[in-house]
């Protein structure tokens, strides 16, 4: 960011913050009285039942183009192999902390990426992670990066991400799955779908910020 739009965006926040009638107690507030007194007027719990909700996330993945596999913690593997082949890849990338028994065993070649340097990161078309949380009513997946969900660039460098969650990291509200987040310090991605954007001419074109294909595999 440039020094002038630095200054135009300070500035704006100034004059919005001097028309605010409560800005002189606000700013005597300790930084945690501020934080309370934020209006929240938006839907921080659950409306759904637990069927409806997960039945409301499946529908918002399908509609960003999403592909859904269903199976049990033992089927993992078959999957993770299964969404391999259907892409015509053999060479998958897995964060650190991915668990040994979610790799397919024959036919696929795993790269774990222990701070690889960045052309055997790029290499890889699939790259395998879990998430922390999922939104139904956005059908966002957040992964929070670090051993076990990788770093962010292993995460968008690659054509196709396989996500895998559990139903009961489905939540309905962006406020219930912010309180699901625990490492504060940690960075965070939120992914709905395959990344895409029809910014040039109403042109939807995929791939632009991130994996053109998304498979979640929900168990």
């Amino acid at each position: 960011m440039s020094n002038d739009a630095r200054f135009t965006v300070l500035d704006t926040i100034r004059r919005q913050l001097a028309a605010d009638p409560d800005v002189e107690t606000l700013i005597d507030d300790s930084p945690e009285e501020a934080y309370a007194r934020i209006p929240r007027n938006y839907q921080r719990t659950a409306k759904l039942n637990r069927e409806e909700t997960l039945e409301l996330f499946y529908d918002r993945l399908r509609d960003y183009d999403s592909e859904l596999v269903f199976t049990d913690e033992a089927g993992i593997a078959n999957a993770v192999a299964h969404a391999m082949r259907e892409a015509n890849e053999t060479l998958l990338l897995v964060p650190a902390g991915v668990p040994q028994e979610w790799l397919p065993q024959n036919d696929v070649e795993v790269r774990r990426d222990f701070d690889l340097p960045l052309q055997p990161l790029e290499e890889p078309r699939v790259v395998l992670t879990p998430c922390t949380v999922a939104i139904a009513m956005s059908g966002t997946i957040i992964l929070e990066h670090g051993d076990e969900q990788g770093r962010r660039a292993a995460t968008l460098l690659p054509d196709h991400h396989i996500c895998v969650l559990w139903r009961d990291q489905v939540v309905e509200t962006i406020a219930e799955a912010l309180q699901r987040i625990t490492h504060r310090t940690s960075p965070i991605t939120t992914i709905a779908g395959p990344s895409a954007t029809s910014d040039i001419e109403m042109t939807r074109i995929r791939g632009v910020h991130g994996p053109r294909r998304l498979t979640a595999i929900i168990l």
